[in-house]
């Protein structure tokens, strides 16, 4: 762990799991000031891509509550994508441990629901899950 991560205390935190994918991610939520870390990093320096860093920020923006938020995350399996959706997943459900008016707010926005579509399994005698080998009648 990062020695900046652990410097803030989450004693007082509320706890939920997030999934998506393959991933999993382990969220610990309490009053802050807008911290977000990810497996000991700043997620700005975890994740790399603009588009995830959004979607980890869409939970607090949509209550408008940015800034009021600390977030502990440890985050492991599938790629950076399914971390990000396992993140803002188990985000909204610790939202919702601190104050369960916003369920209806998170809920609209199908940020409380696991999203429950992975990679469809390759079949035998196929070259992938559904794009068969080329036929040839002669």
């Amino acid at each position: 762990m990062n020695e900046v991560a652990s410097k803030i205390d989450f004693k007082d935190s509320m706890y939920a799991t997030g999934r998506r994918k393959k991933s999993i991610a382990k969220i610990w939520l309490k009053k802050g000031s807008g911290k977000i870390y990810v497996n000991g990093k700043n997620y700005e320096d975890y994740f790399k891509r603009s588009n995830h860093k959004m979607q980890i920020l869409r939970p607090f923006e949509i209550i408008n509550q940015s800034t009021n938020y600390d977030v502990k995350c440890s985050v492991k399996g599938g790629g950076h994508t399914g971390q990000a959706g396992a993140m803002v997943h188990g985000i909204s459900k610790a939202l919702l441990l601190f104050d369960s008016n916003l369920k209806t707010t998170l809920k609209k926005e199908k940020l409380t629901t696991r999203d429950s579509r992975a990679v469809e399994r390759k079949k035998y005698g196929h070259r992938k899950a559904r794009r068969s080998f080329q036929f040839s009648k002669r």
